[in-house]
Formats: structure tokens, sequence, C-alpha cells
């Protein structure tokens, strides 16, 4: 209850002096501030004992991959997190003993006595659990938030976040950068899939009812307690608004009507009880999010009312005007309260340090967000006396719980209601005891119905099934429901067998998977023609033909949609392929309905709306509505241009290139063996770029399956002259490239060029090998032709 002067005048009022006799004769009323709460107390006591160095540390959150329990015994860090390729012990695909084992190596770093009366402030760990626990090998992987947004069931969403939790809580983690938020607005985004919808009321319904599932409900003895981590609203604001999709990009216009779009989530999860709300990278008319004062704090807090903490997203703040990743004070001044800062910690938090005791920051500045993070450690339990390890805490250790029959239950729930149908001639729902042909490489590939953020940060790649074991492929489970209704189903990839008699084939093909900038695109065509190839096979042969497209995004199927005779918008459905074939199969009824509005067109440009959709945001078919589509127009000038062969870009190896440290292969470029270390480097963005370690000998090869074609174009880096002979080798042709190399040296990223005026047999293989020991950055390979009279690099 607040006393201030209005309460004051009220209590004089009512002993019978009059607002004159106030304003006169009465002794002057001092305003008094809200009374302190419990926590409050307990607050400001922490902060009396607590060092500049150790407050500062409370704002630094680093990844795992770059410092030792020994530093956060040193240091106290607030915070930690794992990254999207990070893992215990560098081990990315850890069993969840490892992670659980981790948490309490770092827990019992961070509550080391300190001297005299200095507190000790337990460290929390943050992660990525964006569609389940699914950093970890066997968690359950639920759909991504595009699909659930067509579910359009809340109370779903709100038990996925309880399953999700509970999982999380079995490595002994604390806290989820969970939900995303995002009103996507152009679909060529690449993170278009963690958007519930263009729709802002659908995304605050359902984000708010993640919040609910991962927190538990404000004021109920169940809020933040055993089975609930702490949740995040990322990213604040208009991340999904940027112009042309465009990842970190900006967003311009109008405040109030940005804010009438893209703001609208944010209140449903203050409401909800959100603990911690994330900044984002994008701009605003200019300004970077991390630096926008006007916004963080202005809108979000004073405006909104949010009172938790405020964390920073991978290294953003370097990006505002002035600032780097380990010299920003300007972040803190606008209104962030943690830094993720993954690898440049040490000189951050000095230069903070350096900076409130030079006044730059003011010490009542930093107390406040130190605050809230002790806020968000209190309502944790972390900050009890005698509060317990990770390993002690509720659901820890419990293997069990990973993949569970019940929380894989509830995901196959999901991904039914998820399922979208768009077309339907007849074919479905597929009768029982019918002949069935599976075809497509996606039908029997789990981790592309997963997408990104799956194990690893861009998902695929090397992820075979043998990284699910609690899981099950679309083709599988296609497979057990036709026995169980005296059927059968082959799995045919390829459709070598499209000329059989079959009653039906089922084409499951899309997108890889990707994550952030990495699935950025110029326009909505999807240019692997696979799942096209086949349903015209099976066109030809006389078989009706299912489509199931696995993609995070409406992308223009007009072509498919002609030849298909049913077609179902699938998403990334994850881990549960049952949820797929309960719809095929007519085990549950097609419930799902767009949430983002489908392309007519192929270009890309955004829709949201009537205009321009095949399809508008509702539209959704019942099993039982066969009414004719009618033919589609299939004219797509994108279709005839030609392009540039991207062997690796923007952190992603091409599907056809394979990499190997002299003969041990490096899926998408990262990874170790015969002298080379690769790991991912941040050259503009996130890990877009790798940083290649050389040992005395060491070679790296990359190669193209299927042969190419065209000179060569590499955007590299060296920061120190080579101190011992590197070869190139391209097809059968070797040359000396150290002195090329000794020139740029020191001199940021540069390009090599490799014509045939230089090397005449290109051809598909390009290895590099270092005599002595090198650290090369490596952040574009392109091949194309060049311009005649284009000259080499050396």
């Amino acid at each position: 209850m607040r006393v201030g002067i209005f309460a004051a005048i009220g209590a004089l009022l009512a002993t019978g002096c009059t607002p004159a006799q106030i304003g006169t004769t009465a002794p002057a009323i001092t305003p008094q501030a809200a009374p302190e709460t419990d926590e409050d107390v307990r607050v400001a006591d922490l902060l009396s004992r607590m060092s500049l160095e150790r407050k500062v540390a409370q704002l630094i959150q680093p990844q795992i991959n770059s410092f030792t329990p020994e530093d956060m015994a040193r240091y106290r860090f607030g915070s930690y997190l794992n990254g999207g390729n990070g893992g215990p012990y560098g081990d990315e695909f850890a069993p969840a003993s490892e992670w659980l084992r981790y948490a309490d190596e770092m827990y019992r770093a961070s509550i080391r006595p300190l001297p005299g009366d200095e507190p000790v402030i337990p460290t929390i760990w943050g992660t990525d659990a964006v569609h389940g626990h699914t950093n970890v090998p066997g968690a359950t992987i639920f759909p991504h938030n595009i699909g659930l947004g067509a579910t359009r069931d809340a109370d779903l969403v709100r038990r996925i976040g309880a399953a999700t939790a509970a999982e999380i809580e079995v490595t002994g983690i604390d806290w989820n950068f969970s939900p995303t938020v995002a009103v996507a607005r152009d679909d060529r985004w690449g993170r278009t899939y963690e958007s519930y919808s263009e729709n802002p009321r659908i995304v605050a319904e359902m984000g708010a009812a993640l919040v609910e599932g991962l927190q538990g409900k404000p004021g109920t003895d169940d809020y933040l307690g055993a089975g609930r981590v702490a949740a995040t609203a990322k990213h604040f604001f208009a991340d999904g608004g940027t112009d042309q999709g465009v990842d970190q990009g900006d967003v311009n216009g109008d405040i109030e009507a940005l804010k009438a779009i893209h703001a609208v989530p944010y209140p449903a999860a203050i409401d909800a009880g959100v603990e911690v709300i994330m900044a984002s990278f994008n701009s605003i008319n200019g300004v970077k999010m991390h630096g926008n004062r006007a916004l963080l704090t202005g809108v979000l807090r004073e405006e909104m009312g949010f009172e938790g903490v405020v964390v920073g997203d991978w290294n953003a703040h370097g990006q505002i005007a002035g600032c780097s990743v380990d010299d920003c004070p300007q972040a803190l001044l606008a209104g962030l309260d943690i830094y993720m800062v993954p690898d440049d910690w040490k000189g951050l938090l000095e230069n903070l340090v350096a900076q409130v005791e030079d006044g730059t920051i003011p010490m009542a500045k930093l107390d406040e967000a130190v605050g809230r993070v002790l806020r968000l450690k209190l309502r944790l339990g972390l900050l009890e006396e005698g509060a317990p390890l990770p390993s002690q805490r509720a659901n820890a250790g419990d293997d069990a719980l990973l993949g569970s029959s019940e929380h894989r239950a509830l995901a196959r729930e999901a991904v039914a209601k998820s399922q979208v149908i768009l077309k339907n001639d007849g074919v479905l729902p597929l009768k029982e005891g019918a002949k069935i042909v599976v075809a497509g490489s996606a039908a029997d590939d789990i981790a592309t119905a997963a997408g990104g953020w799956t194990l690893t940060w861009q998902g695929g790649g090397e992820l075979d099934n043998s990284y699910f074991p609690n899981a099950t492929s679309i083709a599988a489970a296609i497979a057990d429901e036709a026995r169980a209704q005296g059927g059968s189903a082959t799995y045919a990839p390829d459709g070598e067998t499209a000329g059989g008699d079959y009653d039906a084939a089922v084409v499951v093909f899309g997108e890889e998977p990707y994550a952030e900038f990495v699935g950025d695109r110029k326009t909505l065509v999807l240019e692997d023609s696979e799942g096209l190839d086949l349903i015209r096979k099976f066109n030809a042969a006389g078989t009706p033909v299912v489509a199931v497209f696995l993609s995070g995004r409406p992308m223009w199927m007009n072509r498919e949609l002609n030849a298909a005779d049913a077609f179902v918008a699938a998403w990334l459905p994850g881990s549960e392929g049952a949820g797929v074939s309960d719809i095929l199969f007519g085990r549950r009824d097609a419930t799902g309905r767009l949430s983002f509005s489908w392309p007519a067109e192929c270009g890309g440009a955004p829709v949201n709306g009537p205009e321009g959709a095949l399809f508008p945001v509702g539209y959704g078919r019942a099993l039982s509505d066969t009414a004719p589509l009618g033919p589609l127009s299939e004219d797509c000038g994108y279709l005839t241009q030609g392009s540039a062969a991207t062997w690796y870009d923007m952190g992603r190896l091409a599907s056809d290139i394979s990499a190997y440290a002299g003969e041990t292969r490096l899926p998408n470029l990262i990874g170790e063996g015969e002298g080379i270390v690769a790991r991912g480097l941040d050259r503009t963005r996130q890990e877009d770029a790798r940083e290649i370690a050389f040992a005395p000998g060491a070679r790296l090869t990359l190669s193209q399956g299927d042969g190419g074609s065209g000179d060569y174009r590499i955007l590299y880096n060296l920061e120190a002259q080579p101190t011992g002979k590197v070869s190139l080798t391209l097809g059968e042709t070797t040359i000396d490239i150290t002195r090329n190399l000794a020139l740029s040296a020191g001199k940021g990223w540069r390009e090599m060029i490799i014509t045939q005026d230089c090397m005449p047999d290109l051809g598909d293989t390009l290895s590099i090998t270092s005599e002595a020991a090198m650290t090369l950055g490596i952040a574009r390979i392109v091949r194309q032709n060049m311009p005649e009279g284009a000259q080499c690099s050396f």
C-alpha cells in the first residue's frame, strides 16, 4: 500500500482541516515513498555489503565455452549461458548428467566464501530452450512457435511450458530464454518460425501462456517453485518488423504505429509475471535497441511498468554507435541490466568498473540494475540460507523426465493440432488397409522436422536420427499407423518405386534447418526441387499424392499445390512424427488454422492481410472439406535466375560441401581433429565466420560432392604473419600462398581470388596446409565465374 501526499491530505481532512488550512497553517508535508518490502530490505542489505567489482560482475553473462570454474570463483558472474553450439565441458552433445554436473561445479564456484562481510551471491544459468529443452539429447522436441500459433490453443502452450520447465530442471538450469514474442511481418526473416503469428493478439495470448507454463502463475505458491524456471520474453521490440526481413536490421516508422503491432505482446507477458525481457538486436529509426533509453526505460519500464531484469542478446551492445563488445556504458545507462558478452567478459567487466569509478556510470544506476538481478535470485529461492545445489533441487537428475511418455504425448497432440490442410481432393484421410509409399529425404529425418535450435544452433547437418533417441520420424509414424490399420507403408526416399501399385504416396519435403540470419531469404521460392520432382514423378505413375511441407514460414508453393492431390503445411513439428500421421490417417480431425497469410506470389513482399494472400490467416480445412482448389499461376521470374555457388557463408556450410581436418569430418566447419580446431567466430553477427587453428602440418579440406565450376572467392582474415610455409591445393595443383598471407596479415578481412589464370585445375576440392601453427579466419567461400581479366590475389 502506497502512502504519499494524497493519503496524508486525506488524513488531515478527516480531522477537520480544510484545504485552505492545509496550504497555510498546517506544517509542511513531505511525500513518503512506498514502505519497504522484505525484498527491498534484503536487496538493500546485500548491495550495501557488495564490492564494486562484485556488483558489476552480476551484470556480466559469459558463455560456458569461454571461462572456467576458477574464473567464476574469481569474478563471481551473476549469470552465464550456453550458446546454441555450446555444451558442458566442450561437448554440445553431452548427456543430461554432464549438464547437471557442470551446473553444480559452477554453482559451487560461485558460492565459495568471500572475505569479511561481503555476501555470497549464487550464479544462475540461462539457456535457449525455445521448443523444448532441445540442447540436451533425448529431450522432448515440441513444434516451433509458428506451429503452436496454428493450434490457437493457449492451454496447450501453457502445458508445453510446464513440461519444458520440468525437463530444464533435470539439468539444474534456472532460466529459459523463451518465449519469443516477435510479431513477424516479413516471412523472408530467418526467425519467422520463432513467431506465433503475424497477428499481435495471437502472439500476446500464446506468449503469455508459455510464460505461465514456465514460471507458474504470479501470486500462487506454485510461482517459480518446483517444476518452474524463470522465463524471458524476447526480443524487445519490433524484431519481426525489420525492412525486407533482414535479421538484426532496421525498423522504421512512426513509433506509436510500430508499438500498435510489435509492442502488443509485452504487456500480456508482464501481466503473466515474466521475470526477464531480452532486448533486441534491431534498430528503431536508426537507434539500436540496446542503447535506446526512450524505449528500454521510457516505454518498457515507465509506460508498461516492467520491474524485472532486462538482459542483452549475444554481443548486441557492441552494435551501439560508439560501443565495442568490451566497452559500452551506453547500454547500462539506456536501461540494460545484464550484458550477454560471450567471450570478451573480462575487458567489459574491467571497463564497467572503471566507468563507475570515474562517474560515467552513476553508482545509483549500477545499484538499480544489480538490485533487479538480486530480486530475480530471491524469487528463485537462491538467496535463502541453505539453498540447495542444482543437483539437489526438484526434478534434478530425473532423466526419465526427458522425453517422457507424458511429454511426448503432449508434443504429439501439439503436432496434430498444428497441421494445416491447404488442399484435399479426397485422398485424405488415408484409407484403412491402404498400400502407401513414403518419399522425400525429409520423411525419415528428425533433424529436418525439428529445424534450428535443436542440439546445435543451426540444427540439421550431421544430426542423423541416432541423435534423437526419444523421437519418431514422420516415415516411421506412417509405417506404424499403416500396419495398425491393416495396410503397409514403404519408404522410398527418391521415389524409385513410383511405378508400383500404391493407393497413395506421401511426399515429405521442405526447408533445410537454419536459425537466425542464416535463414534470411531474398524471396519465398523454395530452391530445392526435390519435393516437386517427386510429386510429379508419382503423378506420372497415376498415384494420388499427399504433399507434407516442412518449413519455418509460408512459402510460394503454387507448383506443388497444383501437382499434389492434398497439401499439408506441417511447419517444424519436432520429435513426434506421429502427430503428422494422426492427421493423415484421420485419427484426429484437422483443426490447425494459418496464423500467417500464405503468399500468392513468389517475390516475398510482406502480405499480412487478405491482399496478396492465397490463403488468409485463419484458413485451414477439415478432413471432410474436399472442395476443389482450382489451378494456380506458376509464373515466377525468380525461378530463371542463376546465382553463384556458395560453399560457405554466414555460418553455414552448403549441403553439398564437406569439410575435413585431415581425414576427420568437420560438420558445418566446426570441430577438431588431426591438428585442426575450428570454432565459431563473430565477424558481424553471431558465429557468422570460423576461426581455424592449425597445428604444424595440419590440413583443412573442403570438397564439393557433385563437382562444381567457377572461380574461387575466399573472404579471410589473418591476425599474424605465418611462421612457416602455407600451401593451397585446388584439384591437382598446389601453390605456395605464404607471401600472400604475410602481406595481408593484420589488415583485417581481405578477399582471395583464384581463377584459372593462376591455377588451371580448379577442381572441386580446396585444401590449405600449414607447416607451422597458424590461426586463420574464414567468413565466406564462393564459386562463380569472374569477369574476363579478373586478377588472382597472388
